[in-house]
């Protein structure tokens, strides 16, 4: 075989086995992982770029964490671009977003060089959340923090293996950071075998099928994804649509889109400064949030890479929420990435009513609750996505339970292995019931989650949005129901939070985790008699809320 092919076929199979390559790495950082976070959640991602840093296959894991893998790789690229700085068998990290980590210091970044010969022919790398990097509060995450020093070690586009062999100091540093170090260094050799194992699949088939048609198979695959996006972006409705909403701290979120044939312009510069607290984020985590409110618009079911983004143009102001400066804390960056995301969508789904439902819970609800294991007497920190509504669209009830548009196919904790690992109980997990959501189609249900701890001196931290202002509804929809948590005291105390940071806890205190119903779509008057009531039947709402809300008479 030529070293140089364009049969077709061919570049298909290429690019199929990229994609299988990096669905490979996803199960083996699954399998070798030490925190529930990587293995049970699945809080990770992996991906393939070229050799310039260009995202070739989108790989498997959370759509928010593997828009970050190709903006990683291009900062190591670009730092270490002298000869003799990235060798065969090396291995590089970054988690900050600084330096090309673009989401905050508990996502660690591994990325490795692919070799053929001495030329570089593309990269394989992966992130996960970690569950502890340091930082001034266990689980390294904090609203209290004001400068991302205090969130954790910063790992600045580092290289961690030279040649095959780890540059034993830098892990050291990594270890003695964390105070969970053993279930860190575990975590991050997870993610080393990840991309090792990566790398060897790719160099076979670069082997098989010849370095030149490889190279060519990835750049062929760019250039098709974007006639894609540019195909499907034709039909889009042309123009500038606009929208200003109040999130739930007070402040004002702005965003004009504006759509062309050839361009998805997206000007976030009107809005308000960096804050003082860890509710910013950097400029490249909100591009990953114009990507994923695009590839939804225009070509949702296939690979993702980067030719597929190539008409997004994204404008933002250095200092702002929405790109901010160095030193900012940017800890909770993920509920103002989605907070990106959100309007970026209610902006737009009254003009693509076939493309885009009613509002959804839109937030990760970060749970983080840790301390003493009162068996082990070492530190746990759980760490804890929560699944809530989504809203309804033209023709069906919006989905209950499920995660939020920032995380993808990821899967809650099962109660079992929360009470195996860690210093609680699962009490109970249920659909939250709370009035709100109703329409023609209603929106998906939340949940309502009981953890309750069994050692004193522990600690709840916890960020939620949409807490003030409930999912959004469509076409005369009433709105969804909040987020938020609740810290019921053995001692009776009961709070409500939307965000706390390091509440203590005690043995037998109760954490109960309460997230919202998506928004409704159409008159809730319209809505089928039968399925009125058949949610009666359910618990789900109650006959007084039914004829209140859908005039039901049954």
């Amino acid at each position: 075989m030529t070293d140089m092919s364009n049969d077709p076929i061919t570049l298909e199979i290429i690019q199929n086995s990229l994609q299988a390559t990096a669905d490979e790495m996803f199960a083996v950082m699954k399998k070798t992982a030490m925190s529930s976070i990587i293995y049970e959640v699945l809080d990770m991602g992996t991906g393939i770029t070229d050799a310039k840093g260009a995202l070739a296959s989108s790989g498997a894991g959370i759509p928010a964490f593997i828009g970050v893998l190709d903006k990683a790789v291009k900062v190591i690229v670009e730092k270490f671009d002298k000869p003799g700085d990235i060798e065969p068998g090396d291995v590089f990290a970054t988690n900050d977003p600084y330096y090309g980590g673009v989401t905050h210091l508990n996502d660690i970044v591994v990325a490795m060089p692919v070799f053929a010969g001495d030329r570089i022919i593309a990269w394989t790398a992966n992130i996960a959340h970690n569950s502890d990097v340091g930082g001034m509060a266990p689980g390294s995450l904090t609203g209290e923090a004001t400068e991302i020093f205090q969130e954790g070690l910063r790992l600045p586009a580092i290289k961690v293996i030279s040649r095959g062999e780890p540059i034993r100091s830098v892990m050291e540093i990594i270890k003695v950071n964390s105070r969970m170090p053993d279930v860190l260094e575990g975590d991050v050799w997870a993610a080393i075998a990840s991309v090792r194992i990566g790398a060897r699949r790719l160099v076979e088939i670069a082997e098989k099928y010849g370095v030149g048609t490889f190279a060519n198979a990835m750049a062929s695959f760019l250039d098709y994804g974007e006639q894609v996006s540019l195909k499907e972006l034709a039909n889009l409705p042309k123009g500038t649509f606009e929208l200003s909403e109040e999130q739930d701290d007070g402040r004002t979120f702005n965003v004009k889109i504006s759509i062309t044939d050839t361009e998805f312009l997206v000007d976030l510069r009107n809005n308000p400064d960096q804050s003082t607290n860890p509710v910013n984020t950097s400029r490249d985590g909100v591009m990953v949030a114009a990507q994923m409110i695009f590839k939804s618009l225009t070509d949702p079911y296939s690979p993702a890479n980067e030719g597929s983004f190539r008409p997004i143009r994204l404008l933002t102001r250095e200092g702002s929420v929405f790109h901010a400066r160095e030193p900012a804390p940017i800890g909770f960056y993920y509920e103002i990435e989605l907070r990106v995301y959100d309007i970026m969508w209610r902006c737009l789904a009254p003009h693509m009513p076939d493309r885009l439902a009613a509002g959804h819970f839109a937030s990760v609800c970060g749970t983080f609750i840790g301390g003493i294991h009162p068996d082990t007497g070492r530190q746990y920190t759980i760490i804890e996505p929560q699944i809530g509504g989504w809203g309804a669209s033209r023709g069906r009830d919006g989905n209950s339970a499920i995660f939020c548009g920032f995380h993808g196919e990821t899967y809650n904790c099962p109660a079992e292995i929360n009470e195996a690992r860690n210093g609680l109980y699962v009490d109970r997990m249920e659909l939250n019931t709370e009035p709100g959501g109703e329409g023609k189609f209603a929106g998906g249900r939340g949940i309502v989650m009981d953890y309750r701890i069994r050692g004193d001196n522990g600690f709840l931290t916890a960020g939620y949005t949409r807490s003030k202002f409930p999912p959004w509804a469509l076409d005369g929809g009433r709105e969804g129901s909040p987020n938020y948590v609740r810290y019921l005291g053995k001692d009776g105390t009961d709070q409500r939070f939307s965000f706390v940071s390091g509440l203590t806890t005690h043995t037998g205190d109760v954490i109960r985790v309460v997230t919202g119903t998506g928004g409704g779509l159409g008159d809730p008057k319209q809505r089928d008699r039968a399925l009125v009531a058949e949610d009666i039947r359910n618990g789900l709402i109650t006959l007084e809320r039914a004829r209140e809300v859908y005039g039901y008479t049954g």
